[in-house]
């Protein structure tokens, strides 16, 4: 049972008001209230909906403000003031929520979505990424379609051609084409359920992105074939490219090499042969830019260096590998690069840079796989190699008492790596360390 002292059922008034916890948590069914007439209505099923009773020119009746999370309790509360202030001098919230309602297509509801929303994400990543999402996938396909129209099916449309391949932005796609008509309803734009909502509605349809996620790894390049791709991607051209060539050196994430600006660099002396920490350089990838929210280091080969000396710079730009606008390059710029090659060699009949496991074309996440994979058969400690993919390590208490990120360690490992990449060394030879093969 519900706790907290809320009051469900037909209470009018509730003991206390709700909380955002609460309506994160709540699943029991039951009409939880709040104030102003709100309450938070959970069906059996587990569907949430937003509903205000209200009085209007003497009829009471019930308006729909939406569902969570993409309502929030705050949300709620301000649209049930406004409604209630309006009802007291004699309007009709009512009779607006249905004027309004016409002539809405999901494209205008996107564009007045953000215009308010966006604002609100300090990440400037963040907000291109809402906006580019919505743009690429689901404007195309329902865009010119009302939003009061808008079915399961049409959504489904959109998820299923990306679900299984490009299951994490599919999975965020989703809950924005399920904010987007949430802010509709609670505009006035349409009723009833969101048709975007996953519990007790999409996830009939569609597996979990989590299994998909774990069944669909990203396609690694093999070991054997490292040496040949580098030297055919040695031969391209083009900024994309160069941010492909630093990617694979460093086993960093692409938006990570994307958003390198060169105040994140020190680039030291790569000539100097005296201590480990001065010789090559070091990226230092602020918390802000990290998947795990916290800074790292990264080592930087001479062999990285000198791809980064000469690298030319564009005034105004702080990007190290700048797209021809002087923004971000775009994460298909790299990945078009991988698939370009890949083409060049199924032109001439060749299979071309194929997972070993699952047959499929390499990509560019996929070389972080390739790289663990070496430094596995290569015997250099786990957690070493760990660091540097940047993954949390142990538990937090274990974490805590592992201060080191083995920076020195680290330089020693990539530049074994660097000389693989050139094809110095045999990239599948397993060497004994400690006593371990």
């Amino acid at each position: 049972m519900p706790g907290d002292g809320i009051v469900q059922s037909n209470s009018r008034k509730p003991d206390k008001a709700l909380s955002a916890r609460f309506v994160e948590t709540v699943a029991e069914p039951g009409k939880y209230f709040d104030g102003q007439g709100l309450f938070l209505r959970v069906a059996k099923n587990g569907s949430r909906q937003w509903v205000q009773r209200i009085t209007i020119r003497g009829k009471r009746c019930e308006l729909g403000l939406g569902s969570p999370p993409a309502v929030t309790l705050a949300m709620a509360r301000k649209v049930a003031l406004e409604n209630r202030g309006q009802a007291m001098l004699g309007g009709d919230p009512l009779a607006e929520k249905r004027k309004v309602r016409e002539g809405m297509t999901f494209a205008d509801a996107v564009d007045r979505y953000l215009a308010a929303k966006l604002s609100e994400f300090r990440n400037e990543k963040h907000r291109k990424q809402w906006r580019s999402t919505l743009d690429n996938y689901a404007v195309p396909k329902l865009g010119p379609k009302l939003v009061s129209e808008i079915s399961v099916q049409d959504v489904l449309r959109v998820l299923e051609p990306i679900w299984q391949d490009k299951t994490e932005t599919a999975s965020r796609l989703r809950g924005r084409i399920e904010n987007v008509l949430s802010w509709a309803t609670v505009a006035g734009h349409r009723t009833g359920d969101n048709p975007a909502r996953w519990r007790g509605n999409l996830s009939e349809t569609l597996p979990k992105p989590a299994k998909v996620a774990k069944s669909g790894n990203q396609p690694a390049l093999a070991l054997g074939d490292v040496s040949a791709w580098w030297a055919d991607l040695s031969e391209r051209e083009g900024m994309a490219a160069q941010a492909l060539r630093f990617l694979t050196m460093t086993a960093a994430r692409s938006g990570e090499v994307r958003g390198m600006t060169w105040d994140e660099l020190d680039l030291g002396d790569a000539a100097t042969p005296a201590t480990s920490a001065t010789r090559g350089g070091v990226w230092t990838i602020p918390a802000s830019r990290m998947k795990n929210g916290r800074p790292h280091r990264v080592p930087l080969t001479a062999e990285a260096v000198a791809l980064l000396e000469a690298l030319p710079r564009l005034d105004g730009s702080p990007y190290v590998f700048f797209a021809p606008k002087g923004g971000m390059l775009s994460d298909m710029s790299i990945s078009a690069v991988m698939r370009r090659m890949q083409a060049a060699k199924e032109k001439t009949g060749e299979a071309g840079y194929l997972d070993p496991v699952n047959k499929r074309p390499a990509v560019p996440h996929g070389l972080r796989s390739t790289f663990r994979q070496w430094a596995a058969e290569r015997g250099y400690p786990r957690d070493m190699a760990e660091i540097a993919l940047a993954h949390f390590i142990g538990s937090e208490v274990e974490r805590a008492y592992q201060r080191s990120d083995m920076l020195d360690r680290r330089r020693d490992m990539m530049a074994a790596w660097a000389r693989v990449l050139e094809g110095g060394e045999d990239p599948v030879r397993i060497v004994r360390m400690n006593g371990v093969s």
